[in-house]
């Protein structure tokens, strides 16, 4: 923590600006060696930067950010250079000579401001997951956590935690005093209750949370040439899978991501399922109804109305949607009743109507201001000590307060870990690894 670190803090190179990110004790001399004079703080100044020969690297923005105020809460610099690979690499170059400096570990910025208080560890997991947010609503969600408000959430639990402790502390301590409340239990019992049924609540969104940060799995699944690979390719709009009249053509999993209504969706192909006495075929078939197990939503394709039969129905345990296919060469062969919806790739009939089915198994999120949801399987497993630590302490009445005042502590350092406010330098390694140098 006492070097001064810097790296590259923008995107790939080249580009129309890049930035070098400096933070650290040294950044007041840096700035003053590569641009003549200290900037002022927090302002925009256009300088040239120069090497230790007087000659000049590039001309650029410089910011002066002077601790605390800073994303890293030491005092940092940012440089908005040209994103040339020479410009950069030779300022890298020339701050690699300073002494006290050294090039930024993954994710070491963020690292400090957390150890400086800027952030908790929500807001930067939230900060990552903006970064790499692909659709609307991940970036809804990212954008709730590195604010803050899912934080604010956790550190409201954990104060009522605390005073229900600290009443019952006061009981236990300063039972003759008068200014001491009477039973805790007409006060603070009734709390822990409630916030008991707050976590639950909480608790029911992490599988939407997890829907809308992972992606909906969708297979696509039914018998050789009912046009399985046809609609992955016209639902993404390229070729990804290889389409012949061939049955079996299809013996691996292929996917592609998709963004359906701000979510988004992975959607799978596999392949054709029959019995065959191909070792091969039999492996994708084989790993087609592993795709379908671990599926959300299954689309059964198939040409004729017979063809449905492909899936038995003691596999039909997802969510599933019968589509019938290549009406454009076979209009009479179907009936409404025989399927969810009829399509044609070739066409696009039909599409319009299956896509609408697919927003329907999406989550309703009408009503939702905020999407202060757990995304993570630490935060689902804290959470869960903290809500089993909660109800012990109700269901301990006959033992005595001081064991119900123990269970509460425990409730309050499992909530803790999430946001980072007990120990958790076990978790920083995993966390901050995560992240691209110079963030």
């Amino acid at each position: 923590m006492s070097d001064t670190i810097y790296a590259l803090s923008s995107g790939a190179l080249p580009a129309g600006v890049a930035v070098v990110r400096i933070s650290g004790p040294h950044t007041p001399d840096v700035l003053t060696a590569l641009c003549g004079s200290l900037p002022l703080p927090r302002q925009a100044v256009l300088r040239s930067i120069r090497n230790r020969n007087g000659d000049v690297l590039d001309q650029g923005l410089i910011f002066h950010f002077a601790a605390p105020a800073s994303f890293t809460g030491e005092d940092c610099a940012e440089l908005q250079v040209h994103g040339g690979r020479a410009v950069v690499n030779a300022i890298l170059a020339e701050l690699e000579l300073f002494p006290g400096l050294r090039h930024a570990e993954a994710g070491e910025f963020s690292r400090r401001a957390f150890h400086n208080g800027k952030l908790d560890l929500v807001e930067i997991e939230g900060l990552a997951d903006l970064i790499a947010a692909e659709t609307e609503m991940q970036r809804r969600l990212a954008q709730e956590h590195s604010s803050g408000h899912l934080s604010m959430v956790y550190d409201g639990w954990a104060r009522r935690l605390t005073h229900a402790r600290a009443m019952i502390e006061a009981e236990l301590d300063f039972a003759d005093e008068d200014d001491v409340p009477g039973s805790v239990a007409d006060r603070i019992w009734a709390d822990m209750r409630l916030l008991k049924t707050e976590i639950e609540a909480h608790l029911d969104g992490a599988g939407v949370a997890e829907i809308i940060r992972d992606g909906l799995k969708i297979v696509i699944a039914g018998e050789p040439n009912a046009g399985k690979s046809s609609l992955l390719n016209h639902l993404a709009r390229r070729d990804v899978a290889i389409v012949t009249d061939i049955a079996g053509t299809t013996r691996d999993i292929l996917s592609v991501d998709l963004s359906l209504a701000g979510f988004r969706v992975q959607l799978f192909d596999t392949a054709g399922l029959r019995e065959t006495d191909d070792r091969v075929e039999q492996e994708g078939i084989r790993r087609a109804y592993l795709s379908i197990d671990q599926a959300d939503i299954v689309l059964l394709l198939a040409d004729t109305p017979h063809g449905f039969a492909a899936l038995g129905e003691d596999q039909r345990t997802k969510p599933l949607i019968r589509i019938g296919t290549k009406i454009d060469r076979s209009p009479d062969l179907w009936d409404k009743a025989d399927a969810d919806v009829l399509i044609s790739t070739e066409t696009g009939a039909g599409i319009d109507r299956l896509l609408e089915l697919l927003v329907e198994q999406l989550p309703d999120l009408s009503g939702r201001n905020a999407l202060s949801l757990p995304t993570r399987k630490r935060h689902v497993s804290c959470l869960k000590q903290t809500l089993s630590a909660i109800e012990m302490s109700l269901v301990q009445s006959n033992r005595g307060l001081d064991i119900q005042a123990e269970y509460l502590r425990q409730a309050g350092d499992a909530l803790g870990r999430i946001t980072g406010r007990v120990d958790v330098e076990d978790l920083l390694g995993v966390i901050f690894s995560e992240f691209c140098i110079g963030k």
